[in-house]
């Protein structure tokens, strides 16, 4: 199948800032509002973790009820002791009341001394969650990993990492049940399509990272994106009919996002990608793209501004389409947060009116932040451009 590529140049590239932290906290101070500078397209940010409980925590997300969050996180540790430098899995409860947010609740998923990642709510199934993990502890030494400038901007793939589920409705830690990996790769950046029947993921199988699809109701497996250079972070669009990605297309360390189209056979299920189109092409890292419910637009997180100031943008995934109107992509591209530090790896509630992500706002360390989402599309923030009609 030919898959082909389409390089479309953003419209006013605009500086972004951020760094790439994973961090988090549950019950501690009372939250309190953050009025972080005004871009016009989120609202006044509350902090849910703390550094009184997580030395850093991160990559979260909501739960399709909207009563739960899944994330990652390294605790404070005991006194005299140092913090881990792999990350376990948490789950907590997310309230909402008098127009404030809270996490609390916060359970451990995962076996002490495991490396773990990418937490993920199965769609269809409320008591069940997946995510990456070596279940025991990892080998000593084995930390390969994506580097970018300064050694503050990393993430490491730890071999015999494979993804599992969970139930989240009996005894905690639960028990984990292997859903896909080879036990020697590193099998992470998991997600799965809405109707719950493709389980997506990158692996680093064949010694680069290459994104695929189980097709859970057959068993079958295709390779979606193995262009040379690394390709993860991939999810599902809500309508399951394309994915979003990051690619180091250029084998530059420069990740650029992607969005494919998805080939489907007579069976239905997903074989591969019928077109590939690139979003972002520039001279910056631009990463964790995350669809909107909407199903036209993503925010993403990018170093434009430089690598101590990662910032999350949001960008048209695909605009207008139809008879004698060709669809446009990469368009109506504006600033989401501005805030010195990192912020990066933005997630939405299932209607798109609340918007997760992991920031260094607080003053103590990564951690993870809530706001409202405003999602009239035509306001943007000063300088930024308008979006197109």
């Amino acid at each position: 199948m030919l898959v082909t590529t389409v390089v479309l140049a953003l419209i006013c590239p605009e500086p972004v800032a951020q760094e790439c932290p994973l961090q988090g906290s549950a019950t501690a101070p009372a939250p309190a509002a953050v009025a972080s500078p005004s871009t016009g397209v989120i609202g006044s940010a509350i902090q849910l973790t703390f550094g009184e409980q997580f030395v850093k925590a991160g990559e979260s997300y909501i739960s399709p009820d909207g009563k739960k969050v899944i994330f990652q996180a390294v605790e404070v540790p005991a006194e005299g002791e140092q913090p881990a430098d792999i990350y376990a899995m948490y789950l907590g409860d997310l309230h909402h009341q008098n127009g404030s947010w809270r996490l609390d609740n916060v359970k451990q998923l995962t076996p002490e001394g495991s490396a773990n990642t990418c937490g993920w709510f199965h769609p269809t199934d409320p008591n069940k969650v997946i995510f990456a993990s070596t279940v025991t502890e990892p080998a000593g030494g084995d930390v390969p990993g994506y580097q970018r400038g300064s050694g503050k901007y990393k993430w490491s793939y730890p071999p015999r990492m494979r993804i599992v589920e969970a139930r989240i409705d009996g005894v905690f830690p639960p028990a984990l049940r292997q859903i896909e990996g080879d036990t020697e790769s590193y099998q992470a950046e998991c997600s799965i399509s809405p109707d719950g029947r493709h389980l997506m993921y990158t692996s680093h199988e064949t010694g680069d990272g290459d994104i695929y699809i189980r097709d859970m109701k057959t068993g079958v497996r295709h390779l979606v994106v193995g262009a040379p250079g690394y390709d993860g972070g991939p999810f599902f669009s809500p309508d399951g009919k394309r994915i979003a990605y990051r690619s180091d297309r250029n084998n530059d360390n420069l990740l650029q996002v992607f969005v494919g189209e998805l080939a489907f056979n007579d069976a239905g299920t997903m074989v591969g990608l019928d077109e590939e189109i690139q979003l972002t092409n520039n001279e910056h890292v631009n990463w964790a793209p995350f669809w909107h419910p909407d199903n036209s637009r993503l925010v993403y997180a990018t170093s434009e501004a430089g690598h101590d100031n990662y910032e999350v943008y949001e960008i048209q995934a695909r605009q207008g389409g139809g008879v004698g109107k060709p669809a446009r992509y990469g368009t109506g591209k504006r600033r989401v947060t501005n805030v010195a530090g990192f912020d990066g790896l933005p997630a939405f509630n299932a209607d798109g009116t609340i918007m997760i992500w992991t920031s260094q706002q607080g003053g103590d360390g990564s951690q993870l932040w809530i706001a409202p989402f405003d999602v009239d599309q035509t306001k943007t923030a000063a300088g930024e451009c308008p979006v197109a009609h």
